[in-house]
């Protein structure tokens, strides 16, 4: 009876198993019951056979093996968890009503300070830096077919999935003209909506575009610069009349609003282009605007520099070098060989190398001053650094406010051995350590006698970066070289970039004037530099023939008495910028261990760490800094180089630092937070935004109570041995 009900359960179990047997074959004749008896039961072998049968799949199970997890597996998951992540974080903060219990948001500056009466005043003009405004595609290849005046960066970069390599071909500039390739233009988007937001959810200037309505600005008194940030300053002008229109709509505000002067406020790159229009605007024509000597004095109030990069970031050697900072070094140490892997074809490092040596600005950011500011190879301004955690930071700043004097927190996170900044690449963590003495420097003039004789590597096929040109003997003897300053770096990017530093250095300058009355000065590509000037009696000579003598002997003397800064005492320039974080200030390099054809054979090492509260990590240098501009590059003009009466600032026109104490935010309800010093997320902060709004209301420095800092600026200052 129980081998029965086994049965009728496994068929109840598996009905297709036992269709074919019949129970009845179980019941037996009465006569034939001691039969039964006498023979073992027949139900029992077939329902073991039945059991053995079912038992089968399941050891099948047993022995599958698990599947084996691939790097391309990972990618996927990380790509997946990042686009979950910004979405439901781009919900929260869209969705989320703003009376929710526990959820309070600040009031806005704009609302506060229209509460108090403030109103708008002066006409404001914004100017964007580099990769932040947008561009669009008004003539392309077969490839960029429906893609017309739509946006090829900025937005929602839809494309870079769609069309990868299309994508980066009409990013490029020609790499011998630096102008438009044959057949490709891509424009800067027009209006407030060329940089008010990076990527949907993103914002760079929306923020305080939002706050300069709340107190009456709209687009008659409200002006975003937008120009292409890939070209050299002077190529805008060529190309687009970039700076023409800049000029024309300045002088248009200044009448249509009262005859009121314009607050500029410039962000990163813009602010050196915006030096650039300085001097653009009182030179004469062909080359210059026009405008003539005072042209600044009548037009403009205030010039509010927000994340200047006056004197270049680090960050931009690395970009040139290799196509990375700290974030990609991380990156390629977590995951080897994906960002330029060949059996996937990514090879993302080598594009980005192609496309960015096509783009001048780049250029325009790497450091200048030489060892006179970043360093040599012994000393460097920034001796004295803390290289703190987030509770040294807090100790620092809780000592400031306290007594007036980080003494305290200095001593206890103090490095026992002061990093050599100086050196700006190293290879090898080692040589960091090494007296200069028992360094092996090899003359720049070594370098000139390579680069003429490089031997091209055409087995490579496709050449994806100048390095694809270099044999790895000429690349092997970039890192015989222990130790690049400041001064050499230029030498090391002239041999590893030829084409690219060839091209660029037609329009910008690195260096510091020595004698301000050479007519050398007088070149467009020293107008950027705040630490050069410059005179155009070559200019002068050049269109002798085609002016009369009176309007040549006015034109002269207006060109000799161009300083560097222009003739406008009245004007106020400010040096906003975020401290508390660290910035990329030097770096370790190594040869890359790959010997195969189109591969960058330059790299950051990324095991090259300090010791506990060290500067040194991943083989990244850090200072303090707003994230992408170290201090010493953002304040140094305003804290000494501008300072009074110099040579650089014969008029004697005001500076001022204004410093914002990083903090960030407490919980992601906050965002990129309100009081950030980071130098994107700077353009939400609260106090900076308020600032603006007062200046461009008609205060002046002393009402928003002069100097604000919070760093060491100024002892850095001191140590710059510069002649003013």
């Amino acid at each position: 009876m129980a081998a029965i009900l086994r049965f009728r359960k496994l068929c109840f179990l598996e009905p297709v198993k036992c269709s074919t047997v019949s129970v009845q074959s179980f019941e037996k004749p009465k006569n034939d019951e001691k039969q039964s008896f006498e023979q073992p039961p027949k139900p029992e072998s077939l329902v073991s056979a039945i059991e053995r049968v079912l038992e089968k799949p399941k050891s099948k199970k047993i022995k599958r093996q698990p599947k084996e997890w691939r790097c391309v597996d990972s990618c996927c998951w990380l790509i997946g968890y990042l686009c979950t992540t910004w979405w439901l974080l781009l919900f929260l903060c869209n969705f989320l009503p703003a009376n929710l219990p526990g959820l309070k948001f600040p009031e806005a500056p704009g609302v506060r300070l229209k509460r108090d009466g403030l109103t708008a005043l002066h006409p404001v003009v914004l100017v964007p830096g580099i990769v932040t405004g947008g561009l669009e595609l008004w003539e392309g290849r077969p490839c960029s077919e429906g893609l017309f005046r739509k946006r090829l960066w900025g937005g929602s970069f839809t494309e870079i999935f769609k069309r990868p390599l299309c994508w980066l071909e009409h990013l490029s500039l020609d790499n011998e003209t630096g102008l438009d390739p044959p057949g490709i233009r891509v424009r800067a988007v027009p209006g407030l909506v060329a940089a008010d937001y990076f990527a949907p959810g993103y914002f760079v200037w929306a923020v305080l575009i939002e706050n300069l309505a709340k107190i009456g600005y709209e687009q008659k008194n409200m002006y975003m610069a937008a120009y292409d940030w890939r070209l050299s300053f002077q190529n805008t002008e060529i190309r687009d009349q970039a700076l023409s229109r800049l000029k024309s709509k300045i002088e248009l505000m200044y009448v249509t609003n009262g005859y009121k002067k314009v607050v500029v406020v410039p962000h990163s790159m813009g602010v050196i282009y915006f030096l650039h229009f300085l001097k653009w605007v009182e030179a004469p024509p062909p080359v210059g605007g026009g405008g003539g000597q005072g042209w600044c004095a009548k037009h403009i109030k205030a010039i509010m520099n927000i994340g200047p990069a006056f004197l270049g970031v680090p960050k931009a050697v690395a970009n040139i070098l290799s196509a990375e900072g700290k974030d990609v070094a991380f990156i390629r140490a977590m995951a080897p060989g994906l960002l330029d892997s060949e059996t996937f074809g990514f090879q993302t490092l080598q594009h980005i190398m192609r496309v960015s040596r096509t783009w001048d600005s780049v250029v325009s950011l790497v450091p200048r001053g030489g060892e006179t500011i970043w360093g040599d190879l012994n000393r460097s301004p920034e001796v004295e650094n803390i290289c703190y955690t987030s509770t040294a930071r807090y100790l620092q700043s809780s000592s400031k406010e306290s007594n007036g004097s980080d003494t305290d927190a200095r001593r206890s996170f103090q490095v026992k051995e002061p990093p050599r900044y100086g050196r700006m690449v190293s290879f090898g963590k080692e040589k960091l350590e090494l007296p200069s003495s028992q360094l092996s420097i090899i003359d720049s003039k070594e370098f000139m006698r390579e680069s003429t004789s490089r031997n091209s590597n055409t087995s490579c096929g496709e050449i994806l970066s100048e390095y694809d040109e270099m044999s790895r003997k000429s690349i092997k003897k970039v890192a015989e070289n222990d130790a690049y300053t400041a001064r050499t770096l230029l030498d090391l990017l002239r041999f590893v970039a030829p084409k690219m530093m060839k091209r660029a250095e037609a329009h910008f300058s690195h260096g510091i004037a020595e004698d301000l009355d050479d007519p050398k000065y007088s070149h467009y590509k020293y107008w950027s530099n705040p630490l050069e000037t410059k005179l155009a009696r070559r200019l002068t000579r050049a269109i002798v023939s085609e002016v009369d003598f009176t309007e040549l002997f006015s034109m002269l003397c207006a060109l000799e008495a161009i300083p560097r800064l222009p003739d406008a005492p009245d004007m106020e320039i400010y040096c906003s910028y975020g401290v508390g974080i660290p910035t990329e200030r030097s770096y370790v390099y190594k040869l890359s261990s790959s010997d195969r054809c189109k591969s960058i054979p330059l790299q950051i090492d990324s095991s090259a760490y300090g010791s506990d509260n060290g500067c040194l990590k991943g083989g990244v240098h850090f200072v303090d800094g707003d994230e992408s501009v170290p201090v010493v590059s953002a304040g140094f003009m305003c804290a000494k180089g501008w300072r009074g009466k110099t040579r650089f600032n014969p008029s004697g026109i005001s500076t001022y630092v204004r410093e914002y104490q990083h903090k960030a935010p407490a919980s992601l309800l906050e965002g990129r937070g309100t009081e950030s010093g980071a130098h994107v997320d700077i353009m939400g902060n609260v106090a900076l935004i308020e600032d603006v709004l007062r200046v461009a209301a008609g205060a002046t420095a002393a009402e928003l109570g002069g100097d604000r800092i919070y760093s060491e600026i100024m002892k850095m200052s001191e140590r710059i041995n510069i002649r003013l």
